[in-house]
């Protein structure tokens, strides 16, 4: 029995979509305070850029997981018509099964191997697979690790605005447009990082269940591989120890049948030698009886010899 989550992709996506719909209607709710932080009285376009950049950022990465999430959807519907197909006991497990999923590949390659007489190297199959899906998570862990360093980038401009702001204060006679530069660069800042903290997490939950769906995907095609792919074709020193070990047994209890039968044999033809003796001796008696009749038969009939 395998024991791995069937759908447990979808469920991910699935919580996805709830924390998506949760997450737009407290945007909603505070649209206008958002309006304010984000729109209003913004004296350069480094707020724009910034947030646009963490945003568009986080929405890449996002849909990089999504669709990663749908692929491994599919793969683990591919995992289970395998175990399906090997429970009905089909002389063929990859039936109506994408020859592109990663079940297909795995049962092709071991089969592969086994026609050229090789022992298959479980282990190596399962650290090149490992391999190949730790490098789709590539992108989606870059954007994960970048998203906080674009809130600090936006952080340290902002501050660097708010002092130049500050140094046009301290060298003028009003200062009252770099007070107004000082207070765009601290807005500028707490929302540049406001976003990167909010869009990081969000991320970063997310990858953490991309990567457990992953693994608990790769654990199914590994039991799947040990339990049902790997005993089809290839043949262990335990497993033939073992195989040698059940028929010894089964010779032994063939012997054992075979030395009853031949007593059953024996017993047999002392029967069939007794019933021979005694129908020769009934033969003995009759033909007495017939010579004993027929001298009747001439001595009433007075008939010749």
């Amino acid at each position: 029995m395998i024991l791995y989550k069937a759908n447990y992709s979808r469920s991910v996506l699935f919580q996805l979509l709830l924390l998506s719909v949760f997450s737009a209607f407290i945007l909603v709710l505070n649209h206008s305070f958002l309006h304010k932080v984000y729109l209003n009285n913004q004296v350069t376009n480094t707020g724009y850029i910034i947030n646009s950049t963490i945003v568009g950022l986080f929405s890449f990465g996002l849909f990089n997981i999504i669709s990663l999430l749908l692929r491994y959807m599919r793969e683990e519907n591919a995992l289970t018509r395998f175990l399906k197909n090997v429970d009905r006991e089909s002389p063929q497990p990859t039936e109506h099964i994408n020859k592109k999923s990663l079940i297909y590949n795995r049962y092709s390659s071991v089969l592969e191997i086994s026609r050229h007489n090789v022992a298959v190297n479980h282990s190596a199959l399962a650290s090149t697979l490992q391999a190949s899906e730790h490098t789709h998570l590539s992108l989606s862990r870059f954007i994960s690790n970048i998203l906080i360093l674009m809130g600090v980038f936006g952080t340290i401009v902002s501050l660097s605005i708010a002092l130049l702001g500050a140094s046009d204060i301290l060298g003028s006679s009003d200062g009252i447009s770099g007070m107004n530069i000082v207070i765009h660069g601290m807005s500028t800042a707490l929302s540049t990082t406001a976003t990167a903290i909010v869009c990081y997490l969000f991320l970063s939950y997310f990858y953490m269940k991309l990567t457990d769906v992953q693994t608990e995907l790769l654990s199914g095609i590994e039991q799947a591989t040990t339990l049902f792919i790997m005993p089809r074709f290839t043949f262990q020193t335990d497993s033939m120890l073992h195989e040698v070990g059940n028929l010894v047994k089964a010779l032994n209890t063939a012997a054992a049948s075979m030395s009853q039968t031949q007593l059953d044999f024996t017993q047999a033809g002392r029967n069939l030698n007794a019933l021979t003796g005694a129908y020769a001796d009934q033969l003995t008696r009759l033909s007495t009886d017939m010579e004993d009749i027929k001298a009747l038969l001439r001595h009433g009939f007075r008939l010749s010899e």
